[in-house]
């Protein structure tokens, strides 16, 4: 299931080697209207594999970890996520209150002992998307020009054009490298009037002027220029750029 279709709701990932402890962990999160999609995985390292495979732009919002398992442990795939550029807020779970100080060391947003009661998991859930959206709210970009620090509007970018390890931001003052991925930046804008347009492009639909259709091939006209959009993904730019015109985009 795509981003475009979750919108804002949760991508979370369950880790648990119990089995019963892991099936309830996973059927309260699929019955929160909140989340999305839920992923389960029965130890650290299957989890580790996942999380390594899935593409940036659809990384887990949230995880959801018992502390003790064989093999790694869940502190341990806590550490692993944290050196992600983008990493997903963690939950601890644990039968054990001994491991609460190394927990909120390491950032977790809440740390819930079992048997896990659903209004726990519920107050869990309400911190992972209050931080969230502290961080989508974050609207200025932090670019360097001749040795200092300038600071552009989200609102003020027509695309985003992927750039080896940079991403060049097209404003309306101009351009802009920044150290970073087109995949970070298209799941923390994704909720912000941004589409995917090609895999190096970005767009931001509120700077679109106009779909042109040529036989097969299709672009847009963003800040003046012409930018293909690949076969692959014509019809779902398509109607995400008619949905977002509808609806207004971002907020300036």
């Amino acid at each position: 299931m795509s981003s475009a279709i979750l919108g804002a709701m949760l991508r979370a990932l369950a880790v648990d080697d119990e089995l019963p402890a892991l099936e309830e962990m996973s059927y309260l999160l699929r019955h929160d209207p909140r989340v999305g999609e839920v992923a389960t995985a029965a130890d650290a390292t299957a989890a580790m594999r996942q999380i390594s495979e899935r593409d940036e732009a659809y990384m887990f919002d949230t995880l959801f970890l018992d502390v003790r398992m064989p093999g790694p442990s869940g502190v341990d795939l806590a550490r692993f996520v944290s050196a992600l550029a983008n990493p997903p807020l963690v939950v601890f779970v644990s039968a054990h209150e001994d491991f609460a100080v190394t927990a909120f060391e390491l950032r977790a947003v809440d740390y819930l002992l079992k048997p896990l009661r659903e209004e726990r998991l519920a107050d869990a859930l309400d911190r992972v998307i209050e931080l969230r959206q502290d961080a989508t709210a974050r609207t200025r970009i932090p670019v360097e020009l001749a040795g200092r620090v300038r600071f552009i509007e989200r609102a003020d970018i027509y695309y985003a054009q992927a750039r080896g390890d940079y991403v060049l931001l097209r404003t309306v003052n101009g351009t802009h490298l920044i150290r970073s991925t087109l995949g970070a930046l298209e799941r923390d804008w994704a909720s912000t009037g941004f589409v995917r347009i090609h895999r190096s492009i970005l767009v931001a639909a509120r700077h679109v002027s106009e779909l042109h259709t040529d036989g097969s091939r299709t672009r847009v006209r963003v800040g003046g220029e012409l930018l293909l959009v690949s076969r692959r993904q014509a019809r779902e730019v398509r109607e995400r750029l008619l949905s977002q015109t509808v609806t207004g985009g971002e907020g300036s």
